[in-house]
């Protein structure tokens, strides 16, 4: 492959990672919108319902060979997918999308700096700890914020932790499958809640298209253009640019739901996004991401 090649998949991996990241933002601001139709519930049903449906014919995930201990990761991991969006859409009732966004974002940034043991690895550590704590809704003079939705995206940030080191062991057991099966674990779970409290609204004529919308946005079209991303690209690229989810959510909300942040949450969202990319670049890690076949 000549340099000149190699340069243009980088660049089509980059924009396609771009493009994943706001796809999933819209989706996240459409999905806000039909909170007041089936609630916070109805609507993480129909994403997750709905995204199970959308990979089913695509994956053929009836192939996939499980054993005792992949099924036990697989379980894990569906619980704690479906749960990550559970919360996550629960908190979006009372906090901005952007700042639920580096709320949950804790997650992942613990997980990466878990394996490291470096003074540098401490200091992003610290910055990401101060972007949090100018979140929460202890500071005066600041747009006040719902504890409530707070420890809802926190949890949230939880859950993707449990997602990320399951949905390895379960991607390296299972392959490729593992996705598809993820989504229809976590969609037997969470689909059940959405329909208890929504009911029959779900499959409305004006409120269906929308629930499809989501799912396309914040599941196949995403999940999609980040394989492209997986593939091109250095696991650090990778987690530098995947560190841009809550500025995105923040403009998102800004442009779509006119959610607007103090200077001082703006600040913290930076914070957050700041300690994300140090880490996605001063991690050691092996030169590309290892995939499942």
């Amino acid at each position: 492959m000549t340099s000149k090649s190699l340069s243009g998949g980088v660049w089509v991996a980059v924009a396609s990672l771009l493009v994943s990241i706001f796809c999933f933002q819209i989706g996240a601001s459409l999905a806000k919108q039909l909170f007041p139709l089936v609630g916070a519930q109805g609507a993480v049903g129909l994403r997750v319902g709905l995204s199970a449906l959308i990979l089913i014919p695509f994956s053929r995930p009836w192939r996939a060979r499980l054993t005792w201990v992949s099924a036990r990761a697989l379980l894990v991991y569906g619980v704690s997918l479906g749960m990550m969006n559970f919360l996550f859409y629960m908190a979006l009732r009372t906090v901005p999308l952007g700042i639920a966004v580096a709320l949950e974002f804790s997650g992942p940034l613990v997980v990466a700096l878990i394996h490291s043991r470096r003074l540098v690895d401490f200091l992003w550590v610290g910055l990401a700890v101060i972007g949090l704590a100018l979140l929460l809704p202890i500071h005066a003079g600041i747009a006040p914020l719902d504890w409530g939705g707070v420890a809802l995206a926190l949890g949230a940030g939880v859950c993707w932790a449990l997602y990320i080191v399951f949905g390895q062991k379960a991607g390296a057991a299972i392959g490729q499958a593992a996705t598809s099966l993820g989504v229809i674990v976590a969609a037997c779970v969470i689909f059940p809640i959405g329909f208890a409290h929504a009911g029959m609204t779900l499959f409305r004529a004006d409120v269906l298209p929308l629930g499809i919308g989501v799912a396309i946005l914040s599941s196949a079209v995403p999940y999609t253009l980040e394989m492209v991303g997986l593939r091109r690209l250095p696991t650090q690229a990778f987690g530098t640019l995947m560190s841009l989810e809550p500025a995105a959510g923040a403009l998102m909300g800004l442009l779509l739901l006119g959610e607007h942040l103090t200077p001082l949450q703006w600040l913290a969202i930076g914070f957050v996004v700041l300690a994300s990319m140090g880490t996605a670049l001063t991690v050691k890690s092996d030169t590309h991401p290892r995939l499942p076949d």
